[in-house]
C-alpha cells in the first residue's frame, strides 16, 4: 500500500494524487490574506470538487479552514481547499456565511482526503463529510458554571444553606452538579445564596475529555522475546513513516508490547491512535489500557452521544487528546501531532467499510501514516495475506512473537471427523467435544462452544408441502430466531412473528427447523450439561453495553460454558477456559470467496486460540466433514507457515491479490432485467486495457437485497497496473445512470456475496 501511495503521488494527471510540498503551502497561504479574496470550498456532501466562493471583508480564512457555506437553500459544513482553479467574477459568488473559530486541518488530512477520493472513486465531498461527523464540535465549548465562597454570611442561614456553605470551606470553586451532589440541596438554595452575596458565581473552562496518559504511569514487564519485538518496532524513526506487522501468536502479548511503543510516541510528543474492529472488544482493552497509563484514553465509535463525540473531536483537533481508541471511522478524525496507529487484528473483516464510499481502515491508515510521516504497527495472531506478504517482501519489518506469555502453551488441536464421529440424529455436538466438556467442567473450568451462525436454525420448511420461507425484500432463507419467536433476514433486518401455521397450505404444527444456529447449540448444552452455568453470546442478544457487561462476568469465572459466536473469537482473555469446540468447522469454505481458505483459517485460529491462555493446558475440537482440507491439515499441526506459503502460491498462480487487484461494479435496480440490461450496457463501454480481465456480469450470489436486484463485474489486473485510474476512465464514457439505477464502485473487494 504505501508503495501505491509512493506510486500514485508521481502520477500526476493518471488518478494519483498531486503532492504539495511544504513550500508550495506557506506560499499559499500566504496569499490568503484578510479582505475581498475568492476562495475553493470543498463541501461535505458528495460533490467531485470545491465550489468559490468570496471571503466577507474582515474575516481570515487559510487552507484547512473550516467553514459554512450557502448551497442552495441550505447551509452546509466545508473546508477552504486553496485558491480556485478559475476566474471567477464577484458578483456572481456567494459570500461564506461564517468561518469557525477552530485550528485549520491540517494538511495530511486534506490529502487524504484527496487521496481516499481518487483510490475509492468516491466524490471528495462525500470522504470530507466523513471528517465533519461532529459539527457540534465546532460551536465554542459551553464554560462550567462554578461557585465560591464570597466570606459574606447570609442574614437567613438554614441548614440547607448551611451545608452549602460547609461545602464550599475549602475556598474552591465548585462546579454546580457537584455542589449540589455534595451538599444534598436544590438548586434553589444555591440561588438564594447567591443572591444573598454569601457565594458568587463563575465560569470556569470545560475539563479535558481525558487526562493526559502518563507513558511511564505503569509499564508493562516484557519478557526477553516481548522486548526484542519492542526495540524492532522502536528501530522505526518515531518522525518517519514506517509499518510493522506484529505477527504473535494467539496469547503472546502484542497488546503489551504496543502499548510501550504508544508510550514511546507520547513521550516523542505525538498523538496515538489504536483501531479495534469490534466496539464489544473495547470494555475490556481500555481496562488494560487505564492499568497501563494510568487514566482511560479516548474513545470513538457508534455508541457514543453526539455530545462525547464533539468533545473528542474537538479535543483531537486542539491536541489535548493524545491516545484515542476507535472503530475505523476514527481514521478520518483531524489530528494534528499523528505519530502512530495501532490496528489491533489488522486482519479482521470489520476493517472494511461497505456503507457510503467503501474503503478498507487498513489500507487507508498505512496512507494516513505516509502522509504523516507515522509508525504504523499491524497486530494479529493471524495477519491478512497482504500483510505477511508485504513482510516477507521486506516492506513491513515483520515483528515475531512465537510463544504465549508466562507458563501458557498453544492449545491441542484435534479435527473431529464428523463422517466416523458425528453425533446422533438430531444433535450437534460430537461425542469426543461432548466428553471433552464434560471434563472440563469436572475439573472446575470453562469450555466453549463456538458456531458463527446467529440465530436458532437457517432455514425454516412446512414438512407437510415443503414450504421453504424465503425474505420477500432479499433473495435469502429466513432465519429462525427462537429465543425471540421471530423469523428474521440477516441481510435487510426484515422481521416476521413465527406461525402457528404454513403459510402456503394452512397446516398447523407443520413447521421444521433445519440446521444448527447458535442458539439450537444452546438448547441442546442446556440439555447436555444442565448443571453447566451457561451464557449465549451473539450480536443480536442484547445491546453493546449488555455484552461487554457479560463478557465481564466470563472473566470473573461466573459462568461455566459459553456459547456463542464470531464475536467471542478474538481479542478476549478468559484464564479458566480450557476447551473450545467448534462446530460446523467447513462453514466458511462453502462460499465462492477467493479468500475462503483465509478467513476460515483465521476464524478458527483465533477462537480456537481463546483455550488454555493461562497456565491451563488448553484443547480444541474442530468439526469437520473435510478433515483432510488444508486449512484443516494447517490447524491440526500448527504449521502456519506451511499453510501462508500455500496460500501465498495459490494467489500468486490466480493473479489474485496482493500479486494482482480487484474492482468490482454492483449494478442494482428495481428489475432484474433493467440492472442486467445496464450491466452489459457498461461491459461494453469498458475501455480495452492490455493487463484487465473482466467478468460477468452475472447476478450476485445474493442477487436481491431490499427489494433491489444486484448484477456484478469484475475487473482484475496485475499489481501495478492503476486499477483506479482505469475504472474512472471506465465510468466516465459509460451511459450515465437513470431513474432508480444504482452503480456501487468497490476497490479491493472483500466480499463476493
Amino acid at each position: 500500500m504505501e508503495e501505491r501511495v509512493d506510486r500514485q503521488c508521481q502520477q500526476r494527471g493518471r488518478g494519483g494524487i498531486t503532492c504539495i510540498d511544504n513550500r508550495q503551502m506557506r506560499t499559499e497561504r500566504a496569499q490568503m490574506h484578510i479582505g475581498p479574496d475568492i476562495v475553493a470550498v470543498m463541501v461535505g456532501v458528495a460533490v467531485e470538487g470545491p465550489y468559490s466562493y468570496r471571503v466577507p471583508e474582515g474575516a481570515r480564512v487559510e487552507r484547512g479552514s473550516i467553514v459554512a457555506v450557502p448551497l442552495g437553500p441550505r447551509l452546509i459544513l466545508g473546508v477552504v481547499w486553496g485558491k480556485p482553479k478559475d476566474n471567477i467574477a464577484h458578483n456572481r459568488l456567494r459570500d461564506i456565511a461564517h468561518v469557525y473559530e477552530v485550528p485549520p486541518l491540517s494538511e495530511e488530512l486534506l490529502k487524504l482526503v484527496d487521496w481516499v477520493a481518487r483510490y475509492t472513486l468516491a466524490a471528495p465531498g462525500q470522504v470530507l463529510r466523513g471528517v465533519l461527523r461532529s459539527p457540534e464540535a465546532l460551536d465554542a465549548p459551553r464554560p462550567v458554571i462554578a461557585y465560591r465562597r464570597t466570606g459574606h454570611e447570609p442574614e437567613k442561614l438554614t441548614p440547607a444553606r448551611l451545608r452549602v456553605l460547609d461545602t464550599l470551606m475549602d475556598d474552591m470553586a465548585w462546579p454546580r452538579p457537584a455542589l449540589i451532589g455534595a451538599s444534598g440541596v436544590s438548586a434553589s438554595v444555591i440561588d438564594g445564596l447567591e443572591r444573598a452575596g454569601a457565594v458568587e458565581k463563575l465560569e470556569m473552562p470545560p475539563p479535558p475529555v481525558v487526562l493526559k496518559p502518563d507513558p511511564d504511569g505503569n509499564p508493562s514487564k516484557l519478557s526477553a522475546e516481548q522486548n526484542q519485538a519492542l526495540e524492532q518496532i522502536l528501530a522505526l524513526d518515531a518522525h518517519a513513516f514506517g509499518v510493522a506487522l506484529l505477527d504473535g501468536v494467539t496469547g503472546g502479548g502484542k497488546t503489551e508490547v504496543f502499548f510501550e511503543a504508544v508510550a514511546d510516541t507520547l513521550r516523542a510528543g505525538r498523538q496515538a491512535l489504536i483501531l479495534l474492529p469490534e466496539i464489544a472488544l473495547t470494555n475490556t482493552f481500555i481496562d488494560r489500557f487505564t492499568k497501563r497509563f494510568e487514566t482511560r484514553p479516548a474513545e470513538w465509535h457508534s455508541d457514543m452521544t453526539p455530545a462525547q463525540r464533539a468533545k473528542v473531536w474537538r479535543g483531537v483537533l486542539d491536541g489535548t487528546v493524545r491516545a484515542l481508541v476507535g472503530a475505523r471511522s476514527a481514521l478520518f478524525l483531524p489530528f494534528r501531532e499523528l505519530g502512530l496507529l495501532v490496528l489491533d487484528e489488522e486482519h479482521d473483516g470489520a476493517y472494511k467499510q461497505s456503507d457510503g464510499f467503501t474503503y478498507h481502515a487498513r489500507d487507508m491508515a498505512i496512507v494516513r501514516a505516509n502522509l504523516a510521516g507515522a509508525r504504523v504497527i499491524l497486530s494479529s495472531a493471524t495477519p491478512s495475506v497482504e500483510s505477511r506478504n508485504n513482510a516477507n517482501q521486506g516492506r513491513y519489518a515483520h515483528v515475531r512473537l512465537t510463544s504465549r506469555f508466562a507458563e501458557a502453551a498453544m492449545p491441542d488441536v484435534t479435527a473431529v471427523d464428523m463422517r466416523t464421529d458425528g453425533p446422533e440424529k438430531g444433535e450437534w455436538i460430537a461425542p469426543t467435544l461432548a466428553r471433552a466438556v464434560f471434563a472440563a467442567l469436572d475439573r472446575g473450568e470453562q469450555a466453549l462452544l463456538f458456531l458463527n451462525r446467529r440465530g436458532y436454525a437457517p432455514l425454516t420448511l412446512c414438512r407437510a408441502c415443503g414450504h421453504q420461507y424465503q425474505c420477500p425484500d432479499c433473495s435469502a432463507w429466513m432465519v429462525e430466531h427462537r429465543f425471540r419467536g421471530v423469523l428474521m433476514c440477516h441481510h435487510c433486518g426484515h422481521e416476521m412473528r413465527t406461525p402457528k401455521s404454513c403459510g402456503e397450505c394452512g397446516e398447523v404444527d407443520s413447521l421444521v427447523a433445519v440446521g444448527p444456529g447458535v442458539e439450537r447449540v444452546a438448547e441442546e448444552a442446556a440439555a447436555r450439561f444442565p448443571d453447566a452455568r451457561r451464557v449465549l453470546l451473539s450480536t443480536d442478544m442484547g445491546s453493546h453495553a449488555q455484552l461487554r457487561e457479560r463478557f465481564a462476568e466470563i472473566e470473573r469465572g461466573e459462568y461455566d460454558l459459553i456459547i456463542g459466536t464470531q464475536l467471542v473469537s478474538k481479542g478476549h482473555h478468559f484464564e479458566k477456559l480450557s476447551v473450545v469446540g467448534v462446530l460446523d468447522a467447513d462453514l466458511g469454505l462453502a462460499h465462492g470467496d477467493p479468500r475462503a481458505a483465509e478467513k476460515t483459517f483465521q476464524i478458527l485460529t483465533q477462537v480456537a486460540g481463546r483455550a488454555g491462555r493461562a497456565s491451563r493446558h488448553g484443547k480444541a475440537f474442530l468439526q469437520t466433514y473435510h478433515p483432510d482440507h488444508p486449512v484443516m491439515k494447517a490447524m491440526v499441526s500448527g504449521d502456519r507457515e506451511a499453510f501462508y506459503a500455500q496460500e501465498l502460491h495459490a494467489r500468486a498462480a490466480g493473479g489474485m491479490p496482493p500479486f494482482g487487484r480487484l474492482a468490482a461494479l454492483i449494478v442494482s435496480a428495481n428489475e432484474q432485467q433493467g440492472a442486467m440490461t445496464y450491466a452489459r450496457q457498461l461491459l461494453s463501454a469498458a475501455p480495452m486495457a492490455e493487463g484487465v480481465r473482466l467478468f460477468g456480469p452475472a447476478d450476485a450470489p445474493v442477487a436481491m437485497i431490499r427489494g433491489r436486484h444486484r448484477v456484478r463485474l469484475l475487473a482484475q489486473s496485475g499489481r501495478d497496473f492503476d486499477l483506479s485510474g482505469y475504472m474512472r476512465f471506465w465510468l466516465e464514457r459509460a451511459e450515465k445512470v437513470r431513474g432508480d439505477l444504482k452503480v456501487q464502485v468497490d476497490i479491493d473487494p472483500m466480499s463476493f456475496m
